[in-house]
């Protein structure tokens, strides 16, 4: 599962370097932080939309596009998905509960 995850983050750094005419990922990248996070917010609202109807095709595609948009927040940032993969093994097997708790510390 992280094969794709680990390519698309190849690519979404390559796309650091391209120039913003070239690409819709440099083209974020140029626009800066608001404009990434105001995208991924868009996102967010589409997969919040494509949840509570029940379209398990939309639910796919919106999501698909959040985690997208969410990897080039984290490419943004110079953050590797295996840094978010190491977080979330490092929760497994915790309780949710206990997790939050440990957090407000």
């Amino acid at each position: 599962m992280s094969d794709i995850l680990n390519t698309l983050a190849e690519v979404l750094e390559e796309r650091k370097h391209a120039a913003p005419d070239s690409s819709y990922v440099a083209s974020l990248y140029d626009k800066g932080t608001d404009h990434i996070l105001k995208k991924l917010g868009e996102e967010a609202v589409e997969t919040i939309i494509a949840g509570k109807g029940g379209d398990r095709d939309e639910i796919i595609y919106e999501t698909a596009d959040l985690w997208f948009h969410s990897l080039i927040l984290l490419a943004h940032n110079d953050i590797s998905p295996d840094v978010i993969l190491d977080e979330l093994a490092r929760r497994f097997g915790v309780s949710g509960l206990e997790e939050k708790a440990a957090r407000s510390k």
